[in-house]
């Protein structure tokens, strides 16, 4: 099974960058979405054989998510069940015979880390969610989730620790998530590669430079280890200020 997911910063926009093209050479099972950017019936998509699924935030142009899936879930649920978490459309889950799969646009802490409070709130919540989850099936989670995890993820460690991604803070519920059972796919397979980032700030050709930070991720369940086949990074794929990521499952 193969699975992508990628913040596409605006459905729309990507559209007009070639979206349809990368999707098409893809080729996966499960295409998870973020930062959709939009609103029901403000894009179609001929997507022939898949299942859509989509989650927009309330507040129009901003943040939602979306799933397309060859095998139609069993069930799905849209956000946590947590009324202040729930309003912007970061949160969908789809349920197989034996799996969850579950794509996330984890909240920003913004400038000056004004929403960093809330962002803890969100992880607390947000790991009590996929702990639940997982009383029935292993999970599959993937998305941007908005952080660093070690300084081999970002490309400026020294200058970025007090910064919205790679604050102590938020590393911390990182290692939290992981120690209470998740498997970073691309770090388990791939322990020491440096320089393999999903995203890129739009600023000072940072992309060019590969300046870059690896805050997309799929993670899974410690059960599903040995079905683990590969975990990359396509930033050949252009269109947003992230890149796709994916993982094989056998």
């Amino acid at each position: 099974m193969k699975f992508v997911s990628w913040n596409v910063n605006g459905i729309r926009a990507c559209l007009g960058k070639g979206f349809m093209d990368a999707f098409a050479g893809l080729d996966s099972d499960f295409f998870c979405l973020q930062e959709t950017k939009c609103q029901e019936g403000q894009v179609e998509l001929d997507l022939p054989g898949y299942t859509q699924v989509w989650n927009s935030a309330e507040k129009k142009g901003y943040s939602g998510t979306a799933v397309f899936a060859r095998q139609a879930p069993l069930s799905v649920k849209l956000g946590m069940g947590v009324p202040e978490h729930d309003h912007e459309g970061r949160l969908i889950a789809l349920e197989y015979p034996d799996f969850w799969l579950v794509t996330v646009y984890t909240p920003n802490s913004q400038d000056g880390l004004a929403r960093l409070p809330y962002r803890m709130e969100w992880e607390k919540d947000f790991l009590a969610y996929l702990k639940k989850l997982e009383e029935t099936h292993p999970v599959i989670v993937c998305g941007d989730m908005n952080v660093a995890h070690q300084e081999i993820d970002i490309k400026n460690p020294k200058t970025n620790t007090m910064n919205a991604g790679f604050t102590k803070e938020e590393r911390a519920c990182m290692t939290t998530l992981l120690g209470s059972g998740f498997i970073d796919t691309f770090r388990y397979l791939h322990p020491d590669v440096t320089g393999a980032y999903s995203w890129w700030s739009y600023r000072f050709k940072a992309r060019e430079h590969n300046a870059g930070w690896r805050i997309d991720y799929f993670l899974v369940s410690e059960s599903l280890r040995d079905r683990i086949e590969s975990a990359s990074i396509h930033s050949e794929i252009f269109g947003s200020d992230h890149c796709p990521v994916e993982l094989c499952l056998s």
